[in-house]
């Protein structure tokens, strides 16, 4: 008896057959006559509708929604995709930095390739606050710390280390919590209410330590009075034996902080007001505007 040919196809002929339609279709697409695609009948989505720009759309929204990172085989159960197919999806996200794997867990999440045209401006920022992050550290003993908005956490740009053998450090690249952390705050201080609260559903509230706040209504009166203050705290929120101090980098676009943390039997709430008027100084004086080059050289 002759052997039946299976009908399975693979994902690369699908997806092969859907580049080719697309491209077929697209030749018959009056663009002048294209309906709004909030409101277009289900005929006119499967017209101008772009399969392969949908799968790319539900890969990044799933990775918004994760606050700790999905595994490839997360990603792939979750979006209806093979994993080579969901593989390339992503190896050509991180290619353009709007992913970005974690070496250790192999997680993805959404990158820094968000910042988009600002980019330029992070990379000023991360030059110009190495200097300042040296000067918190050795003023006050304790780790300095440049951190910024990525998604719904905070992550961590730079980090001068303190000198001591007991400190409070990290490592440039994590990512922390936005509702318990002092950069978390100070930056939170800065945005829209709507904003804020989106990140809080979506990311949730851990409760880290006994003083970690969980409600988002108390978390918004904490705002109120880092606004008032003009800086952050961190007491014992994050890690029971952690202590920290952060203040806004303002005037620019990026959402962005500095802090200053310290291990709590040594950084004592004495010594927060008096490092805060140090770093809310130092925050002040970093100018994160790039220059524009090219307007000077063709002048």
């Amino acid at each position: 008896m002759p052997r039946q040919r299976s009908q399975r196809r693979s994902d690369t002929d699908l997806h092969g057959d859907d580049h080719a339609d697309e491209l077929h279709n697209d030749e018959n697409l009056n663009i002048s006559d294209a309906p709004d695609p909030a409101t277009a009948s289900p005929e006119e989505f499967r017209k101008y509708n772009n399969r392969s720009v949908e799968r790319v759309i539900s890969i990044l929204n799933v990775l918004q929604e994760s606050s700790n990172g999905m595994t490839l085989a997360q990603i792939s159960s979750t979006v209806k995709l093979a994993k080579a197919s969901a593989f390339r999806y992503l190896w050509t996200l991180e290619k353009h930095r709007y992913v970005e794997r974690e070496g250790n867990s192999g997680s993805y999440r959404l990158g820094l390739g968000f910042v988009g045209m600002q980019s330029r401006h992070l990379e000023v920022l991360r030059e110009r606050a190495r200097n300042s992050l040296e000067r918190l550290r050795d003023e006050t003993g304790e780790s300095a710390n440049l951190g910024m908005l990525d998604g719904d956490q905070i992550r961590y740009l730079d980090v001068a280390e303190s000198k001591r053998w007991v400190r409070m450090a990290t490592r440039s690249g994590h990512r922390d919590p936005l509702h318990c952390t002092a950069l978390g705050k100070a930056i939170a201080a800065q945005l829209p209410e709507a904003q804020v609260r989106g990140i809080l559903t979506r990311a949730g509230m851990e409760r880290r330590t006994d003083n970690t706040i969980t409600a988002v209504d108390d978390y918004l009166e904490e705002l109120n009075k880092v606004r008032r203050r003009g800086y952050a705290i961190d007491d014992g929120e994050n890690d029971v034996d952690g202590r920290c101090v952060a203040a806004p980098i303002l005037g620019t676009s990026l959402p962005a902080a500095l802090s200053v943390s310290g291990p709590a039997s040594r950084f004592t709430t004495k010594d927060l007001e008096k490092v805060a008027k140090v770093l809310i100084e130092v925050a002040d004086g970093i100018v994160t505007e790039p220059e524009d080059e090219d307007d000077v050289d063709e002048a």
